[in-house]
């Protein structure tokens, strides 16, 4: 089994639900080709470097899957079919990956998902307390991680020796 990458740029004028269709698709092709879906990244819509159907901008996508050489040809044929993706390029990202490895990843970024998720509400709940206090004047002022003062060193002065000559 092998690792890969396929970067999507799709139609910027797509509909939410219309592009949600199509990632849901990929996915089921994923599946039905016993491939391991790992991660889609929406990257939002950008500027492309040129014109692609008469449009400067792109909806990019990156899906990070596990599969085989025919899972890659099915999904590219089901992209070139399709009238809302503009432009697609599949990438190898490791050559001799196993199934469990995979599992493990994907377990692996979903723990970190909802732990990045608990911190936010955690955050939220606090408050969104910020070690800025405000000072006399009532502007921010940041501390430093210790009480301590800061050790004020004075910059090394260069001294220039100069030969004068008569």
């Amino acid at each position: 089994m092998r690792k890969y990458e396929t970067v999507i740029i799709s139609d910027p004028d797509l509909q939410d639900q219309t592009r949600t269709e199509l990632f849901d698709k990929i996915r089921n092709i994923i599946a039905r080709e016993n491939g391991i879906f790992l991660d889609l990244d929406d990257w939002g819509s950008k500027k492309l470097a040129y014109e692609i159907r008469k449009k400067l901008r792109g909806h990019y996508a990156c899906l990070t899957y596990g599969g085989t050489g025919d899972l890659v040809k099915e999904l590219e044929r089901n992209l070139r079919l399709n009238d809302d993706v503009m432009k697609f390029m599949t990438i190898l990202i490791t050559d001799d990956v196993t199934a469990e490895s995979l599992a493990q990843e994907l377990q692996d970024a979903e723990a970190a998902k909802s732990a990045a998720e608990s911190a936010q509400t955690a955050a939220a709940e606090a408050g969104e307390k910020t070690d800025a206090e405000p000072d006399d004047a009532g502007t921010q002022v940041r501390k430093s991680g210790s009480d301590a003062p800061a050790a004020e060193t004075e910059p090394e002065t260069a001294k220039t020796v100069t030969d004068q000559q008569n």
